[in-house]
């Protein structure tokens, strides 16, 4: 009676795993109660395929239990991306997070700890694998014990789920096919893209433009493209944020009004969201779409001039000021700077703000020391990453006294202060706060330095990267962030009347949106001569 009574429960736990797997959704956001009432039509041909007796039926049951397991596995990498990148998993376009989970690995645990990892990564993959078929084994046994009651019954069945299907019965399902297909296409699709952006490169346009003319408006003037982290279009739209970052923003217009600087706001879509921001700064100074990594890859590759070379052909020193670099970053050498300042050679001495290397005052103080305060300089183009708006979002930085920032060390309390990572992140609401906290910070830090240092030969176009991940914006599709553009000099400021962003640091809700590949152009064909 025991052994009865185990085996009911193992077939049972059997059919309800195997269900359970089919219907699943492949998003967090998704799953609730009423997500696992649905009459899934892959159960009941899966049914019937496990009924095919001899060699046959073994050999289409492995493949079987291989495509639940890789439909298993794929469900749960499209939670973890949904849940970062507001998309599914790409095996294409993904390929390098397991390249770089594994150098991660190696730095935290060591490499002999971080190879046993992945082989053990490998393991459990093979183990679902086995498990999947085990489980159709024990299903298969129960479904034999009468063959033809069980052929019979699961007939009908997918009879009466057609008929449900013809009649637009909302619980029927088909997702766990339906997700599969859509990898599959979406795998073959993304090997098309590559083909074409490799063509797309190959037609280089660099010989199209002359060095004569190049940004003749802007010279003698110093460029600052300036990509601010996570600061996305939701920071305006959304109500828990925007009550406190509208008036913000209005105060700061009102204070570059005063002081003579003019300001013009809009919306760029960005290439990317959640993370992944080299792929904003590839695609801004590029002027190609590169939403992928793979892309990125081909471009750091190719001989497609940046907008730093760009300017540096037209005589301004071109830098980079990356805060957030800590190891050898050979794509660098694509973008053509003249100098690169990362996170130790910036000259900061204080301590981190966990996993950021600096707060972004420090960043601007240390690139106006090195850069603008020599005299009898060339002109500087300046590509700069503000970092203090990335996650984990505490401690968040304040503002100290410019001519007291020196080496970063005015920075220690602030960096050793507040709740730490694992304290904010158990609380939804309070990483949306914290988040909020960082983005008035980094703005007020871009503004407050063009208040202090932006005179008649400074020009400042400050955008976000990315949104942030969906833990904050929810569940949006919506890729905008906004750009600012300050100058002082009206000249400068006559010259993107064409563009029609509204003035102000309040982007008009029904103005121009760029997608971020047009950056380079309108550089170009803005302030250059016709």
């Amino acid at each position: 009676m025991t052994r009865k009574i185990f085996s009911f429960f193992r077939n049972v736990i059997a059919l309800l795993v195997i269900f359970v797997v089919l219907v699943i959704p492949n998003r967090l956001s998704d799953i609730y109660l009423d997500s696992f009432f649905r009459f899934p039509l892959e159960f009941l041909l899966l049914g019937l395929l496990l009924l095919i007796p001899g060699s046959v039926g073994k050999v289409l049951r492995w493949l079987a239990a291989s495509l639940l397991a890789v439909g298993l596995i794929f469900k749960i990498a499209d939670m973890a991306t949904f849940n970062i990148f507001a998309r599914p998993f790409n095996p294409i376009f993904d390929a390098y997070l397991l390249v770089n989970g594994k150098d991660l690995l190696n730095g935290a645990v060591g490499k002999f700890a971080a190879v046993l990892i992945v082989a053990m990564l490998v393991v459990v993959s093979l183990a679902i694998i086995v498990l999947a078929f085990l489980l159709m084994e024990r299903v298969r046994k129960l479904l034999t014990i009468q063959p033809k009651a069980g052929v019979i019954s699961l007939l009908v069945l997918v009879c009466i789920w057609g008929a449900l299907w013809w009649a637009g019965s909302p619980r029927l399902s088909t997702q766990f096919y339906d997700q599969l297909a859509m990898h599959v296409t979406n795998t073959r699709n993304s090997i098309n893209d590559m083909k074409d952006f490799e063509q797309l490169l190959a037609q280089s346009d660099e010989a199209k433009i002359p060095d004569q003319g190049l940004f003749q408006t802007l010279q003698g003037k110093d460029v600052l493209i300036i990509f601010m982290e996570s600061y996305g279009r939701t920071a305006l739209d959304k109500p828990e944020f925007s009550e406190h970052i509208r008036p913000l923003l209005q105060a700061q217009a009102e204070q570059l009004q005063a002081a003579g600087i003019g300001v013009r706001s809009a919306y760029f879509t960005s290439p990317t969201v959640g993370g992944l921001s080299w792929l904003a700064h590839g695609t801004a100074m590029s002027g190609l779409w590169v939403n992928s990594q793979v892309r990125y890859d081909s471009l750091v590759m190719s001989k497609r001039e940046s907008l730093n070379r760009l300017f540096h052909r037209a005589g301004w020193r071109a830098v980079g000021v990356m805060p957030a670099i800590t190891l050898a970053w050979p794509e660098g050498n694509y973008y053509g700077y003249d100098h690169i300042y990362h996170a130790y050679n910036l000259g900061y001495e204080g301590k981190p703000f966990n996993w950021i290397t600096m707060p972004d005052q420090f960043t601007l103080a240390a690139f106006q020391r090195h850069e603008l305060r020599p005299e009898n300089r060339s002109p500087v183009m300046a590509e700069i990453a503000l970092i203090s708006s990335h996650a984990p979002w505490t401690p968040v930085p304040e503002l100290v006294d410019w001519n007291l920032v020196g080496n970063g060390e005015i920075f220690n309390e602030q960096a050793t202060r507040g709740d730490s990572p694992e304290t904010v992140w158990k609380n939804p609401e309070r990483i949306r706060l914290q988040f909020r906290l960082s983005i008035e910070y980094t703005l007020q830090t871009v503004v407050d330095y063009v208040l202090k240092y932006g005179d008649e030969n400074l020009v400042v176009m400050a955008f976000g990267d990315h949104q942030p991940a969906p833990l904050v914006t929810g569940d949006s599709d919506n890729r905008d962030v906004p750009v600012h553009f300050f100058a002082r000099d009206p000249n400068i400021l006559d010259a993107i009347a064409g563009w029609n962003w509204a003035e102000g640091m309040i982007p008009a809700d029904t103005g121009p949106v760029w997608t971020m590949d047009q950056v380079r152009e309108r550089f170009i064909t803005t302030f250059s001569a016709p």
